[in-house]
């Protein structure tokens, strides 16, 4: 057996104007060579290599680039990418399956779908029969392209995603079997009509995902995903489906997609974020007895594409005289140059935030002390490397700001341990995130705040403006069913 693997990944959000280069994905991961070196930048790529290995199969590895979530791609770098996958799968013809990972929510100049074009392509290369399998983040938009030229896809069940790997092991596994003859998958999908938010580590989520899980093996039914959307790509697709893929029983799998897609639209009211605004939150904050109250700043979510320097919270702490809380972090490649010419123990009025985005605010003029500097500040946790390029952190006040050169995406506690804030020590805790991070900073956690904060991944979608997207959809109407 010879097996193709490439991956190319970025969550787009459309309503960014900044564009993501080709120069952003080689920041990114950009990966080349034997996957099985265990670098943890090679991401999904390292089990594969594993388990041909381990088969006795041929592995020829292709490109693996991520972008992260950032503004959609220009069309020199989406194509230039794509290209050099494609002549990859040229080059290694005839292989006997080809399996991708992609993100799902790839929008470039040109291209409002471009994992429904990387897989055509892909298909007119190996022909119409041989299997193509697919892993891909839940926050993607499931497109006819997509169904059409894939032979089976799989979507992360769990939000915050910590069933990265072994979802890419599902759709590795199904994929083999399709290969092998054992199976012959079939993909079917109902559209829920509906935009929200899924976390599945509380109810009714974490019921509705334990359902899906144990209807999986039975009745033909190999794989179940419920593929959330992602609410900041303004695309035709955008929106929350079901899909199942069944060995041989598309009729089937239409039926029960379409029961699951309805029950889930019965829960809309209930499967979503429990949203505070920054003055609740901070009145909830202050009542709490017990360190820390992490809160999330969902309006300048890193992992969604905004830039990270929005300075609405950091703004609201300050005028409550808040005492003890941490901010990680503000993206200000101006204002750490300035604190790592002044070096540590330095005492500075800058001016901090505000310089990417006109929904991050108003930049803030502070006197701050700098107490950290980490010049190309990457570090590993559990095995997950940060790159935040140079980094300080200044103190205003009782509060401390981590400010960086690059974006920042927070997930877990130790980000700010290793920069000298202990977090059980600190009142609040704020991170640029929506709910990714919920699963590392629960255990410390005293109370873990969503708040509905303003920025460029704003949570309420009736505020966004859309043009490209479906808009019979709820929560933008009432019943579009009707």
């Amino acid at each position: 057996m010879k097996l193709f693997a490439a991956g190319l990944a970025l969550e787009a959000n459309t309503f960014v104007s900044a564009p993501t280069t080709l120069a952003d994905f080689v920041k990114g991961t950009l990966v080349y060579g034997d996957v099985s070196e265990g670098d943890e930048a090679r991401g999904l790529a390292a089990f594969i290599a594993d388990e041909a290995r381990q088969r006795g199969w041929t592995l020829v590895d292709g490109l693996f680039a991520d972008g992260g979530a950032a503004g959609p791609a220009t069309r020199a770098a989406y194509e230039s990418l794509r290209d050099e996958i494609l002549e990859q799968l040229r080059a290694a013809m005839p292989v006997d399956m080809v399996y991708l990972a992609l993100h799902g929510a790839m929008v470039a100049d040109g291209y409002a779908d471009c994992e429904g074009d990387l897989l055509a392509r892909v298909r007119e290369i190996v022909g119409p029969a041989l299997p193509i399998g697919v892993v891909m983040d839940s926050h993607c938009h499931l497109t006819p392209e997509m169904l059409e030229h894939a032979t089976l896809m799989v979507a992360f069940k769990e939000w915050p995603h910590t069933d990265v790997v072994e979802s890419a092991q599902e759709a590795f596994h199904l994929l083999v079997r399709a290969a092998e003859g054992q199976i012959k998958p079939a993909m079917s999908a109902w559209d829920c009509r509906m935009i929200q938010n899924y976390p599945t580590n509380k109810e009714p989520m974490r019921g509705f995902v334990e359902r899906i899980r144990a209807l999986e093996g039975q009745d033909g039914v190999l794989s179940v995903s419920v593929v959330h959307g992602f609410s900041h790509g303004d695309v035709p697709a955008m929106g929350t489906k079901i899909l199942v893929v069944t060995d041989d029983r598309p009729e089937f799998g239409a039926q029960l997609a379409e029961k699951l897609g309805r029950e889930l639209f019965s829960m809309r009211e209930s499967v979503g974020l429990d949203l505070l605004s920054i003055e609740e939150a901070l009145d909830r904050s202050l009542a709490v007895d017990g360190y820390p109250v992490v809160w999330a700043d969902t309006g300048d979510c890193v992992g969604g594409g905004a830039p990270g320097d929005a300075t609405y919270i950091l703004e609201a702490l300050l005028e409550r005289g808040v005492e003890s809380a941490a901010i990680h972090s503000l993206r200000d490649p101006v204002a750490v140059s300035i604190a790592m010419s002044a070096g540590v123990g330095a005492q500075l009025d800058m001016r901090i935030g505000a310089k990417y985005a006109p929904m991050s605010g108003n930049p803030l003029d502070l006197h701050v002390t700098v107490t950290q500097v980490q010049p190309d500040f990457k570090f590993l946790v559990r095995e997950y490397e940060y790159d935040f390029g140079d980094t300080v952190v200044v103190r205003a006040g009782g509060i401390h700001i981590v400010l960086t050169a690059k974006k920042a995406w927070v997930l877990n506690p130790e980000c700010f341990s290793v920069l000298g804030i202990d977090p059980q020590n600190t009142h609040i805790l704020v991170v640029k995130s929506i709910h990714n991070f919920y699963a590392w900073f629960a255990p410390i956690a005293a109370e873990i705040l969503t708040v509905a904060s303003p920025g460029e991944t704003v949570l309420d979608v009736t505020q966004l403006p859309y043009r490209r997207a479906n808009l019979r959809q709820w929560p933008l109407v009432a019943d579009p069913f009707s």
